[in-house]
């Protein structure tokens, strides 16, 4: 199933081309909540609500409303650190994470606008993003994915240069007001057969950017849930982004449309708005690709080497 919000964030349950108000099964008691509360109710009661959300039917095409991002204030954003090979074998690197501000997240169809702050270019990220449907504390590997609701789409739009030289940490890189599109909708688990073999795709006014596949991913959905559990409980409408792979990175700009589309989770539309009209090469950062690498094949050598007899 597709969960989505749209209009005044009403919940609606998204087939084909048509999206079906699902307020009366949701509830009074849910409907009545605060609009950013309806979402993480809804996973949390999601089991006892199935059967009557299957027997749902008709709708209104989805070209009649406007989507709303699926989670609009995440309790936490976490956001994996790299986490991907970059196609190099035989190093991973340690699991780690950085919070997002939740009033980061915009609307499918909405506007990243860029602050005045002097970045040295502000970039895109397609990430795939992990909900969870109940809390968690401190869950094995072998239960993670039990707590995992579904999966959806997120741009960490990043700017770059921002952090003071030996600052912990990207808050001020990455939590601007609009930097995390989000949606279009949650997909459940179950229509997932493979999180971790997943093409991952996005272009610029039409420009093929980054193109990978989360097979490419170190730690895995499962790693990441559980790791995230053992410093903080997590709840429902939480959301953890898996990282990117830096190959095939590049600027984002006043006036331009990023897409990015996960297989089999949807796809996710945004344009960008620079107030200051600043401007960078309309291309790949083959510089960044190159040096992140570089990076780790160097790792690589050194831990093949180090493994050699003398």
């Amino acid at each position: 199933m597709k969960l989505a919000l749209f209009n005044d964030h009403r919940p609606g349950l998204v087939r084909g081309d048509r999206i079906v108000d699902i307020s009366d099964v949701a509830g009074d008691a849910i409907m009545g909540l605060v609009p950013t509360q309806r979402m993480p109710a809804i996973l949390e009661r999601f089991a006892e609500m199935r059967g009557a959300l299957a027997r749902l039917d008709g709708g209104v095409p989805l070209t009649e409303v406007r989507l709303r991002a699926p989670l609009p204030r995440p309790g936490k954003i976490l956001c994996a650190i790299g986490n991907y090979s970059e196609g190099v074998r035989g190093v991973v690197l340690p699991l780690g994470m950085f919070l997002k501000a939740s009033n980061s997240v915009l609307d499918p169809f909405g506007t990243v606008v860029l602050p005045k702050k002097q970045a040295r270019v502000f970039q895109h990220e397609a990430e795939l993003c992990v909900v969870i449907g109940k809390p968690a504390r401190d869950v094995s590997r072998a239960e993670a994915m039990n707590y995992v609701f579904g999966y959806t789409c997120m741009m960490d739009i990043s700017a770059r240069g921002l952090t003071r030289a030996g600052a912990t940490g990207w808050y001020v890189d990455k939590s601007y007001d609009t930097f995390a599109p989000l949606g279009p909708w949650i997909v459940t688990r179950d229509e997932i057969a493979d999180p971790q073999k997943l093409s991952v795709k996005l272009s610029v006014d039409g420009a093929p950017r980054q193109d990978y596949n989360t097979d490419d991913m170190e730690h895995d959905v499962a790693d990441l849930v559980s790791w995230a559990s053992e410093v903080s409980t997590l709840e429902p409408g939480d959301i953890i982004s898996c990282g990117t792979n830096h190959q095939g990175l590049g600027p984002v700009q006043d006036g331009e449309t990023v897409t990015m589309e996960i297989e089999s989770v949807g796809r996710l539309t945004v344009s960008v708005s620079d107030p200051e009209k600043r401007s960078w090469p309309k291309q790949v950062d083959t510089e960044m690709a190159a040096l992140v690498r570089a990076h780790r094949e160097k790792l690589a050598a050194e831990r093949k080497h180090a493994s050699e007899p003398a």
